[in-house]
């Protein structure tokens, strides 16, 4: 069926999340998902996440090993398996299994995972921190416990976020690595953020953008031109018939990738219409997302312990979701492009592949 091969960027991206979908309902309902396994596989993320983490942090100053910055694509997949360890920790203290230990490892493996990943990029550090406030506010309502997030406790975490600002400014200048200076990347950003805003909103149209402020001149059609995409790897392995752009991220690319926050990013590649569908879609996988959970407790405290692993997979796949989608979409559009994107993808169909098994059960 040729009409299914994708044309170009747009029409590749929709039908890779409807598979992706499709997929992950699949494996929800073929493979048991006990929570001692979901538990399992999250703390194998988890550590194995930290490591990637902590090679990228330390490739910042090693003199030859070059930075790959993970955490752009991969942070919001620490921040899943993270808060469904905390999930399944939350399920098991409920049944009276102790778990300090296994607590006490966790907040170790969170706390590892913020110096790394905010060493490498400031932006994965606000995510981190936003992602763990909705992540425990979610737990909290589910279990229906005492929130842990107090006055003192957010006021902590502000304090802590200001020290860590200030730690990484005045290491930068100590060790002399200009990469690790808070300041350099907000000067970078302000130096160039208001230009490529303003480049949008006068080129951006309710479909696609005006081909004549693309970089890539007359090869561009004005939609979907490449600014938004999955990987290129994967293009080029399905062998798409669309033109793709290498060698230019970062001297290029960056003025929508970099520069400015996902909604200007999608908005011009894609036009207003689709940035608005794509809201649309966002705020729908949460409102379903969070009504599954609903039922989810409700059969938890009916005394039915089937559903418990994917209990705990849905409450870190909403988080990381709401996370990443904030980040990226009012931040910095890396965070939700690239890579990235598959990772969001990913956490979309992680709380929509939920839907057939709850309409099952």
């Amino acid at each position: 069926m040729p009409f299914l091969i994708a044309q170009n960027n747009f029409q590749f991206i929709v039908e890779f999340a409807v598979l992706l979908t499709i997929g992950v309902m699949l494996f929800l309902n073929l493979v048991p998902l006990s929570l001692s396994f979901v538990l399992l596989i999250a703390l194998i993320l988890s550590i194995g996440l930290t490591l990637l983490f902590g090679f990228d942090a330390i490739s910042l100053i090693a003199p030859n090993l070059s930075a790959h910055e993970f955490t752009h694509p991969y942070g919001a997949l620490a921040l899943f398996s993270v808060v469904t360890c905390l999930a399944a920790i939350y399920i098991m203290d409920d049944v009276g299994i102790n778990t300090r230990s296994l607590r006490n490892f966790v907040i170790l493996l969170i706390i590892l995972i913020a110096l790394v990943g905010g060493t490498v990029h400031r932006d994965f550090l606000g995510m981190w921190i936003l992602g763990l406030l909705v992540g425990f506010f979610i737990l909290s309502k589910s279990f229906r416990r005492k929130s842990v997030l107090t006055i003192k406790r957010v006021g902590l975490v502000i304090i802590t976020a200001v020290g860590a600002f200030g730690f990484f400014q005045a290491l930068s200048t100590l060790i002399n690595q200009p990469v690790l200076s808070p300041i350099l990347r907000l000067d970078r950003l302000d130096l160039n953020s208001a230009a490529s805003i303003t480049m949008v909103l006068q080129n951006a149209y309710l479909i696609g953008h005006n081909p004549a402020s693309s970089y890539w001149g007359n090869a561009t059609a004005g939609f979907a031109d490449g600014y938004i995409s999955l990987p290129i790897n994967l293009i080029t392995l399905f062998g798409l018939p669309y033109p793709t752009f290498y060698g230019i991220l970062v001297s290029k690319k960056d003025v929508i990738d970099y520069f400015v926050p996902g909604i200007f990013g999608y908005g011009y590649d894609f036009g207003y219409i689709i940035m608005f569908l794509f809201v649309v879609y966002i705020i729908s996988v949460l409102i379903i997302g969070l009504k599954m959970l609903r039922q989810y407790r409700e059969k938890r405290e009916k005394g039915n312990k089937s559903l418990l692993g994917r209990e705990a997979l849905l409450i870190g796949a909403i988080t990381a979701f709401i996370s990443q989608a904030w980040v990226g979409l009012f931040i910095i559009n890396r965070d939700i492009n690239g890579t990235a994107l598959v990772t969001f993808l990913f956490l979309g169909a992680m709380v929509l592949g939920h839907v057939l098994l709850i309409k099952r059960n």
